[in-house]
């Protein structure tokens, strides 16, 4: 796993402040529309909550305003995870980056995804010219293999494992565990339906996976979602990644409900899911 240091004048990553982030580990969904958001619905990406830290997966729209509302300081988001490089997941990243700094963060922030995503986002950062900016935070990047079951990260509130999936560029979906409780969840970010998702979920409490339709070089439809959830053998299943432009939502729980015998639900900005 390569890393690498991005920090304007410092050598050291500087530590990361152990005060407790939540009392119980949650997971808070952030965004939960597909790559086209309206008033009410983001991009899809989500928050981990535990009681040493905050795990942001993808990032887009106003980042801190939305860490603030889900209850997170400036400093407690200590790793992010990039599922893959297309903007509706990625597009926040130089406004953390900015607001952070100019927020005052201290902490070194961890940064975690794909060679094919890492290399855009420092790309990316390189074109706004963040070797510039005094006394910017340290930045970590952790480049995952593009191979199934792949450590992420190990804390002391979560483990996270990645595998590759299946969208129009490589896209990673995630399976965490939390200690303190056991729960286990997967998410498949952005993919049509693919037996790694499937080997992913396997036996999880809860799956969340995309429902932004049937398009079979990179998206998957609710009632697929659904069948991914039936033969992973999780007990529920969250649809995110739902079409909400000028489109209704209320059919989508029904679909999935057609090919899968358990709980349904449908994510919902700043819903709070408890991980017990």
């Amino acid at each position: 796993m390569a890393l690498r240091y991005l920090c304007a004048g410092r050598q050291e990553v500087a530590n990361i402040p152990s005060k407790t982030v939540s009392r119980v580990p949650g997971l808070v969904v952030l965004g939960s529309a597909n790559a086209v958001p309206d008033e009410s619905h983001e991009n899809s990406h989500l928050l981990l909550k535990g009681r040493q830290g905050a795990v942001l997966i993808d990032c887009t729209g106003r980042p801190l305003v939305n860490l603030k509302k889900a209850g997170l300081g400036v400093e407690q988001l200590t790793d992010l995870i990039l599922t893959h490089f297309h903007p509706d997941h990625i597009a926040g990243v130089p406004n953390l980056m900015m607001a952070s700094w100019l927020a005052g963060r201290k902490a070194s922030l961890r940064v975690y995804g794909l060679h094919h995503c890492l290399e855009r986002i420092e790309d990316l950062m390189t074109a706004f010219h963040w070797d510039e900016w005094t006394g910017f935070f340290p930045v970590a990047f952790h480049h995952i293999p593009e191979r199934e079951g792949m450590f992420v990260l190990d804390n002391e509130d979560f483990q996270i494992v990645a595998s590759p999936v299946r969208h129009y560029v490589p896209t990673i979906g995630l399976r965490v565990l939390v200690k303190e409780t056991g729960f286990t969840f997967a998410y498949s970010s952005d993919t049509v339906p693919c037996p790694e998702t499937v080997r992913l979920a396997q036996g999880a409490e809860l799956l969340i996976h995309e429902a932004s339709g049937d398009e079979p070089l990179g998206h998957s439809s609710a009632a697929q979602a659904g069948e991914i959830a039936q033969q992973a053998g999780v007990k529920r299943l969250g649809l995110i990644h739902y079409p909400v432009w000028n489109t209704g939502t209320e059919h989508l729980v029904s679909q999935a409900k057609s090919s899968f015998a358990g709980d349904v639900f449908l994510c919902q900005d700043f819903l709070d899911i408890p991980l017990t």
